[in-house]
């Protein structure tokens, strides 16, 4: 008997093993999508992750329900960087596998309900919700899903209340296995004769007096160029068109047999545009850094760019994609936010046509199969364009990693596991596949840039902006000052209003940037000084003015506006501070006649949000753009010669040893979309109250290298990455004296596990999220440590704390989070 060890997207630490039956053992192989029991009712799509002989003992072991495909649905070594981010990330693999496939891959069992035929008692005495489950049954035909019956009665939560109408015998549930993936498919029509004059004249008697038949049977004599001597198949939908015919025209002539009606599986995606195939031209400055680092790789396997902002990093990594892909090798293109795809795409689409493939979470399920298939099938050389979860595709020649923006925060990914920074696993995926890495910035990671500079990364730098064009002026407005003068409008200075009217005066264009989206980030009674507050989370609520809601960013829960204070009833209710919202309200009073855009996350939710966006903006049709960190991000608009920054302050005041970087980086990055393409030098205009903040002082000499000398005696002195390693743990529970008792009861075994290397536990910024209350234990490890050692005593301190029965272990959330950003 042949046995599968199978992973499921759940989060547990083990596989599962699975008989293989009869029919199916020649076929399994390891990789394979397999449909397995799970539970008691449950189905799920599970991962071949070996195959054995041997039995396990003392366990009931059940068969695989089916294969859904014929082929593997992983590469080599895809499972065994699942297994490194599992192992260095402290997770599951489970929780790997999730994240790792796409959602229309993963097949899973449904909970559908029918009323049962045979309950007939009406004296059952039922509450409200059971009255209203059973009203929408009874309308139903057939059976419904747990999710319509929340759509049809409002109700949330109905589980409990259907295990309840279950034990009383009056509904039935059934688990449906629901397939997510739909391929999309074209239809296409192929005729069945030749341009032999006998079958011409055949074709032709056959559709006689038919005039529309007669219309789409010349249609498809020229579009299929039978008369040159072929036979090229047509689309459906382009004959249709071109003959004015409908479907039922197409299905008598497939009945006479005329034509030959055929369905096919087609990708989504395909470059229509111009393609000129030529890379751009490389200054001297940049040709002499492409040919540094292809003397780095022949030592080192990373290498890093800092290259300052418009320095023409882009340039370069075209021409190393260019080289590899000539070596019949693909290309990841890493970047941190969708923002910057849509430009990226387009210049590189120019240049390499249908070689693009572009992979994000904005696209559909179908969307994300499709592309996973297409490299899943395919040896070909492309360039795949995305962000950090791109690192999970099935890459069969990987030839470089190209991580643009290397220092970005977004390549963390935050919640839910797994946690890992999709830099540093493109760095593991490409040493796998024997492949090199290129990290690019102007900014680098401090971890990155000491990296660098002790040998364990190659360093290239450019210094110097292509066509030799200045880096902009920094002006450092202290805005508590303009304010005591009277010499503001709003959330803007006087001065920082003359430089934006002057640049707009000149031709040019602006940008404005506050890192915070919303109306007002302060509502208040001015009375009692109430203030508004989530009830699920220790946070003020925002006012988006738009939809007239108060919305808390950290759970999503909008609340209506109070019209009076709750508190002593009286309406004195009033906004505070500023958000994007608001900021493009002042300026729309503000600059008369002028256009304006804002990029956040409120006006870039749908799919192709942030590409009309950036589109309008690039072709000149709003002359300001208000945006949060998203304008940061490597954007390219020639015309922007002056930039705003607003409540700078904030950027500093995270209580977080990265908080400076945090700023430098963020400052140097958006003062970088300034003056890129032009002959005066931009101007930045920076608002804070902090004017003698050091970073500012590094900012205004746009001195990245004093900075990293600051900042890297700062975290040698205290200890912090990257001369140590850090690991976050948190214990989360809905009552907060059980997530006291068991954080400091935890924290105590972890003294004794590490010693000096434990801090905490402390309630960190926002303390109760979701109505879960949070504490965070800070472990610090050496470098040199093994990641493998740190997991089995955190995985044995877990399951010593469940075995001896700690009364709030099984309630509560333990999860970790290594390299925190």
């Amino acid at each position: 008997m042949r046995y599968a060890k199978v992973v499921l997207p759940l989060p547990l630490h083990n596989t599962y093993t699975y008989a293989i039956p009869a029919h199916l053992r020649s076929k399994l192989r390891q990789g394979f999508r397999v449909i397995v029991p799970f539970g008691k009712k449950k189905y799920y799509t599970g991962i071949v992750a070996d195959l054995t002989d041997t039995k396990p003992e003392g366990f009931e072991i059940k068969e695989i329900f089916s294969i859904p495909d014929e082929f593997p649905i992983l590469k080599r070594p895809q499972l065994q960087l699942w297994n490194w981010v599992a192992d260095y990330y402290l997770c599951s693999v489970g929780e790997v596998f999730k994240a790792a496939i796409p959602a229309g891959l993963k097949i899973e069992s449904e909970t559908f309900v029918e009323l049962n035929p045979d309950f007939t008692d009406d004296t059952t005495p039922l509450n409200e919700r059971e009255s209203i489950i059973i009203g929408v049954l009874r309308q139903s035909s057939k059976k419904i899903s747990i999710g319509d019956i929340e759509k049809k009665t409002g109700l949330t939560g109905v589980g409990l209340t259907l295990v309840h109408l279950l034990d009383k015998g009056i509904v039935n549930i059934h688990e449906n296995l629901a397939e997510r993936y739909q391929a999309k498919k074209e239809t296409y029509i192929t005729p069945e004769f030749s341009k032999e004059e006998s079958q011409l004249q055949s074709a032709f008697k056959l559709v006689k007096g038919a005039k529309k038949q007669e219309i789409a049977l010349l249609a498809i004599i020229e579009m299929s160029g039978l008369m040159r001597g072929e036979s090229k198949e047509i689309k459906s939908k382009e004959l249709k068109e071109r003959a004015d015919i409908s479907q039922s025209i197409l299905k008598a002539l497939e009945q006479k047999g005329l034509i030959r009606i055929t369905k096919k599986e087609i990708n989504r995606f395909s470059y229509s545009g111009l393609i000129s195939g030529q890379l751009p031209t490389l200054s001297e400055d940049q040709s002499s850094a492409l040919e540094e680092i292809h003397n780095s790789w022949r030592e080192k396997d990373v290498t890093l760019l800092r290259g300052v902002t418009s320095s023409g990093k882009t340039e370069i990594y075209m021409h190393l994609a260019k080289f590899v892909l000539e070596k019949r090798r693909q290309v990841l293109y890493l970047v941190p936010e969708i923002a910057l795809t849509t430009q990226l795409t387009q210049r590189l689409q120019k240049v390499f046509g249908d070689k693009i493939i572009i992979y994000h979470s904005k696209f559909t399920d179908n969307e994300r199969v499709d592309i996973w298939k297409k490299l899943l099938h395919t040896e070909e050389p492309y360039i795949i364009v995305g962000a950090r979860s791109s690192v999970f595709l099935p890459f069969g020649h990987l030839g470089l990693v190209i991580v643009d923006e290397e220092h970005d925060a977004s390549y963390k990914q935050q919640e839910p596991a797994p946690r890992y920074n999709g830099r540093d696993t493109a760095i593991v995926l490409a040493r796998m596949h024997g492949a090199k890495t290129l990290l690019g910035s102007a900014t680098p990671a401090i971890d990155t840039y000491y990296k660098a500079l002790t040998g364990r990364f190659g360093l290239v730098e450019l210094t110097k902006r292509f066509g030799d064009s200045l880096l902009p002026e920094i002006r450092i407005i202290d805005y508590g000052i303009s304010k005591k003068r009277g010499e503001v409008l709003g959330s803007l200075s006087l001065a920082t209003k003359n430089i934006i009217d002057n640049s707009i005066s000149e031709g040019g264009q602006s940008i404005i940037f506050l890192n915070r989206r919303g109306y007002a980030p302060i509502v208040e009674c001015k009375n009692c000084g109430w203030s508004p507050k989530c009830e699920c989370c220790d946070v003020t609520l925002t006012f988006h003015k738009q939809t007239d809601r108060l919305t808390c960013h950290y759970c999503g829960a909008v609340y209506p506006m109070p019209q009076q204070c709750p508190e002593c009833k009286e309406p004195n209710i009033e906004i505070k501070g500023y958000g994007t919202e608001r900021v493009e309200d002042e300026i729309e009073n503000s600059f008369k006649n002028i256009s304006i855009l804002r990029m956040d996350r409120d006006t870039t939710r749908n799919k192709d949000g942030h590409q009309t966006l950036i589109h309008k903006f690039s072709s000149g049709e709003a002359q300001i753009l208000v945006g949060t960190q998203m304008v940061t991000k490597g954007l390219d608009f020639g015309k922007v010669s002056s930039v705003a920054i607003l409540n700078t302050d904030a950027l500093f005041n995270t209580p977080d040893f990265r908080a400076s970087e945090r700023a430098f980086n963020t400052l140097e990055q958006v003062a970088g979309r300034s003056g890129r393409r032009s002959d005066t030098q931009g101007i930045v205009a920076i608002q804070a109250y902090s004017t003698n903040h050091p970073v500012l002082s590094f900012i205004r000499k746009h001195d990245y290298i004093g900075f990293y000398n600051y900042e890297i005696e700062q975290r040698k002195a205290f200890n912090y990455p990257p001369f140590t390693r850090l690991i976050y743990i948190y214990i989360k529970h809905k009552d907060k004296e059980a997530v006291e008792e068991l954080s400091i009861a935890y924290t105590h075994r972890l003294h004794h596990l590490f010693g000096n290397r434990i801090f905490g536990p402390e309630e960190p910024y926002v303390g109760r999220i979701q109505s879960l209350y949070i504490r965070k234990i800070m472990l610090k490890i050496e470098t040199t440590a093994s990641m493998q050692k740190v997991r089995e005593i955190l995985r044995d301190l877990y399951l010593n704390f469940h075995s001896t029965g700690h009364r709030f272990i099984k309630s509560a959330q333990i999860y970790y989070d290594v390299d925190p950003v």
